[in-house]
């Protein structure tokens, strides 16, 4: 395997949007236009424009997709930040010998809880997979009932399961149009997506005790309902599940004594040579 050097490309007036993931002649980040995203306010409904989204302090819940994506950063692709009302996000952008790495800094009262995703929408093959250390806890969420034996326990906002065929839905394959739309969060800090003889990997580095994972949406023409399009979420994560509102005790990431919070998303390219 060779490295790939990876560039990318923002849109901060659009919610400090990546836009671009290149190496190799590649595009790793999958896009649709929608006019409706060029018009959104905070507290809007989520337009689903591809590329890479950034969620805080929450993505599935209240405000949907987090209160980020919908508001204008400022600053520059190398260093840009945006303020909500209860804290304020910063992104510093670096080379790393061809990975692009990305560090957070959210700023907040001490004990703010939150969660954040990396919401990156991949542009891959039917042939791709994803590769995450087996065993490692899977958590399906409510839309994948109908592809499970059994009856959905009606309590239950997730189940949890083994990688890579939690309750034995096999997810690792992020295949074909089949017409199902299936939410998953990997408690693991980093994954690999092969396709074909590239591979894309993506980690997060978070300070000890943070809760860390890696969300997978695998959109195979099941959402949304009445126009749906094949999508393919790989998320990386503080935080261990979609909705703040349901996380537990150690379900979320917390702003320590500081004031701040900082972490790091690692993201690298390699081809089979």
């Amino acid at each position: 395997m060779v490295t790939i050097p990876l560039v990318p490309r923002f849109d901060l007036g659009l919610g400090g949007r990546w836009t671009s993931l290149t190496g190799g002649g590649r595009e790793w980040l999958w896009s649709r236009h929608d006019p409706a995203r060029s018009t959104v306010s905070p507290g809007a409904p989520f337009v689903d424009a591809g590329g890479l989204e950034e969620c805080v302090p929450t993505v599935r819940g209240l405000p949907d997709h987090g209160d980020v994506w919908s508001r204008p950063w400022t600053g520059s692709a190398a260093f840009s930040s945006v303020r909500c009302a209860d804290f304020e996000l910063s992104r510093t952008v670096k080379d790393e010998a061809g990975a692009v790495v990305a560090t957070y800094r959210l700023s907040a009262d001490p004990g703010y809880r939150f969660v954040w995703a990396a919401h990156a929408l991949l542009d891959l093959s039917e042939r791709a997979r994803l590769v995450a250390p087996e065993g490692t806890v899977a958590r399906l969420y409510p839309e994948a009932a109908p592809l499970l034996p059994g009856v959905w326990p009606s309590a239950a906002a997730y189940l949890d399961g083994s990688w890579p065929a939690p309750h034995g839905l096999e997810l690792d394959r992020l295949g074909a149009e089949d017409g199902t739309a299936v939410g998953a969060v990997l408690c693991c800090v980093a994954v690999r997506v092969v396709d074909g003889a590239d591979a894309l990997d993506l980690r997060v580095e978070a300070p000890s005790g943070v809760p860390v994972a890696t969300a997978l949406w695998r959109n195979l023409g099941g959402f949304p309902e009445g126009s749906p399009y094949r999508s393919i979420g790989v998320e990386p994560m503080l935080g261990t599940v979609f909705d703040l509102a349901e996380a537990g005790p150690d379900d979320a990431a917390v702003v320590p004594p500081s004031g701040e919070l900082t972490w790091r998303l690692v993201l690298a390219a390699e081809r089979m040579s």
